[in-house]
């Protein structure tokens, strides 16, 4: 294991919404025997309401205040020893403070996906806010690739088996 892994037992999925974080995270903890955590599912835990009504009543600097909160929370577990992998939202990479609590306590692993694959992915899904306006969720996507090129290791997502993508993961030189 490499020592950084060792130190923070942390691996953190970074990639555009629809890139499959939460599913290939999920099983990659279960190969690990790991715990599995869902930054989004954590966010509408601890607020009691969906990342759309967050977006729609506080806007997307209250919703990004809030993730940071609840990153915090996951990443001193890290530091207590406690191995997870942790699927972040699409926009949590993009934050240059979580970037540096990332990258301080664990492994980054972008998972980047074709955009065409996750407009496949998306289509017809109403709970992503980010996602409504087509032509600002493409600019979005793009705006967002420089950010998560600061991941530790890229991962091309090339395909819809979960499987295939956590294989190369299994394959990165982290153990």
């Amino acid at each position: 294991m490499i020592l950084k892994l060792k130190r923070t037992p942390g691996l953190y999925l970074t990639g555009f919404m629809g890139s499959g974080k939460t599913t290939i995270g999920a099983r990659l903890a279960d190969e690990w025997g790991w715990t599995f955590v869902d930054m989004d599912a954590d966010i509408v835990k601890a607020q009691g309401t969906s990342i759309a009504d967050i977006f729609d009543t506080g806007g997307e600097e209250a919703f990004r205040a809030i993730e940071t909160e609840c990153l915090r929370k996951r990443v001193r577990m890290v530091q207590c020893g406690r191995p997870l992998v942790v699927a972040l939202g699409g926009g949590a990479f993009a934050q240059e403070v979580n970037v540096q609590m990332l990258q301080d306590n664990g492994v980054t692993v972008w998972l980047d996906c074709p955009l065409e694959l996750i407009r496949k992915r998306l289509e017809g899904a109403t709970d992503r806010p980010l996602a409504r306006d087509p032509q600002r969720f493409e600019q979005l996507y793009h705006a967002r690739q420089t950010a998560y090129s600061k991941a530790d290791y890229r991962v091309e997502v090339r395909g819809d088996d979960p499987m295939d993508t956590v294989r190369q993961i299994l394959e990165l030189p982290l153990f």
